[in-house]
């Protein structure tokens, strides 16, 4: 079945409805948060803009180191849909702790609960890309990837957009609880359709102790090779990809000279690349886990990557920020955004058969622990990395130069782990030869 046709199924509509309403939800309310800190700091608190800002990030993440292990140990334990309902209760209740933040200017409260809302992350991460093997055909799972990756994508997208609306609105407070509360209804009731997904392990002993816990659960990929490496691929990504977007607002304002306008048109340029690349996935591999796709996108992400920081220009900023208009206008702007749909397109080939590879190999057993332990991967690599670039901007780098310094350690690794398993190249040889030598 393609990927318009899964659309239409119970077997993975409810599943998608519910993932993408608890993306945006994290989104609305964390940018909203962000957004009414940065520009009312003086009536939340005497912390500066841009340490509240980083404080918040950091935040949300913490729940995918701690977290993650138990996740896993939960969803390869009990029925995923019956978990997602309880995860998406969860949700409920975190938008009522945060609204309790906005009605008492409490910004404890506030990140509080936004601690909270990287938990519900947390929790949910395991259980979506458990149910997807469980629930799809074996053809279908790069269909079904492609679709939860442009899905979460959109979300982002359209979570950010939204969050910041709400933050200018008069009562900013109740109506972004409000609208909070409507999204995480809609995904408690959507959840209420995900069919039921016996567990592999209902005798799992939970462990308690956290660090030994996800010790083991970060060791679990190393039985299977491929499993391990397509694992450190798609952390790879994660930290190439946040890099990206972390730097939009001051690549927006300091290299090209535009505002908060110029910021949304990035980010909109960049998710429309992924959603094309990940849908493309399926039409492309020809509906099976096609490897071969994985180094075409590596080599994409460091060609543009490098095109995008060659293309920067130099001096275009201005007293007043330019609007999207102004932006639009010149033309210097459209490689720039060629580059993003490009890096975007390509992230989404490299990314959506990992994934798939890694629910296809990993062992039903513990199918959701190994996930588990990806998240975790991914939230030490996205930390590892923000860390890295903030020490290069302290020693005098700049943005363009991060993106191409990005791009070279982009070809490193991919060459490093193609080398570690050959069968990425082997693949992507024998897909050169059956799409053009036909």
């Amino acid at each position: 079945m393609n990927q318009s046709g899964l659309l239409t199924t119970r077997r993975f509509l409810p599943l998608f409805v519910t993932q993408f309403l608890g993306a945006l939800n994290d989104n609305v309310i964390k940018n909203a948060m962000i957004v009414l800190l940065t520009f009312h700091a003086a009536d939340w608190t005497t912390l500066a803009p841009e340490v509240v800002a980083n404080l918040a990030a950091g935040i949300f993440m913490l729940p995918f180191l701690f977290f993650s292990a138990s996740a896993g140990q939960l969803a390869d334990k009990f029925d995923k849909a019956r978990l997602a309902r309880l995860v998406k209760l969860l949700e409920i209740i975190i938008v009522l702790v945060a609204g309790a933040g906005f009605l008492t200017h409490n910004i404890t409260t506030l990140f509080g609960a936004l601690f909270l809302l990287g938990l519900h992350s947390t929790l949910f991460g395991p259980i979506k890309y458990a149910l997807l093997p469980e629930h799809l055909q074996e053809g279908e799972l790069i269909g079904g990837n492609a679709l939860i990756e442009a899905g979460t994508f959109v979300a982002i997208l359209v979570g950010t957009l939204l969050g910041g609306l709400l933050a200018s609105h008069a009562g900013a407070g109740n109506v972004i609880t409000l609208a909070g509360l409507v999204i995480a209804g809609g995904g408690y009731l959507a959840s209420r359709f995900i069919p039921a997904a016996p567990p592999p392990d209902a005798g799992l002993r939970i462990e308690p102790n956290f660090p030994v816990l996800t010790w083991r659960t970060l060791l679990l990929p190393r039985a299977e090779r491929s499993v391990f490496l397509a694992i450190l691929g798609i952390s790879w990504f994660w930290l190439y990809g946040a890099l990206f977007l972390a730097q939009f607002p001051a690549y927006t304002r300091n290299v090209l000279g535009g505002g908060e306008g110029g910021v949304t048109l990035l980010l909109f340029t960049f998710t429309i690349g992924i959603s094309i690349g990940s849908l493309a996935c399926e039409r492309l591999s020809g509906g099976r886990v096609e490897l071969g796709l994985v180094p075409l996108g590596s080599i994409g992400l460091t060609i543009f990557g490098l095109d995008l920081a060659w293309a920067s220009p130099v001096g275009m900023t201005s007293t007043t920020p330019l609007g999207v208009t102004e932006l639009l206008a010149r033309p210097e702007i459209w490689r720039i955004l060629a580059d993003l749909v490009l890096l975007g397109a390509f992230g989404g080939l490299f990314i959506v058969p990992l994934y798939a590879l890694v629910q296809q190999r990993s062992p039903v057993s513990h199918r959701a622990r190994i996930i588990a332990s990806n998240n975790i991967y991914n939230a030490f690599f996205m930390v590892t990395g923000a860390l890295v670039a903030a020490a290069l901007f302290d020693r005098g780098l700049t943005i363009p130069w991060l993106f191409a310094t990005a791009a070279l350690c982009n070809a490193a690794v991919a060459i490093y782990i193609y080398g570690l398993l050959p069968e990425f190249l082997d693949r992507f040889g024998v897909w050169i030869k059956t799409v053009f030598l036909k």
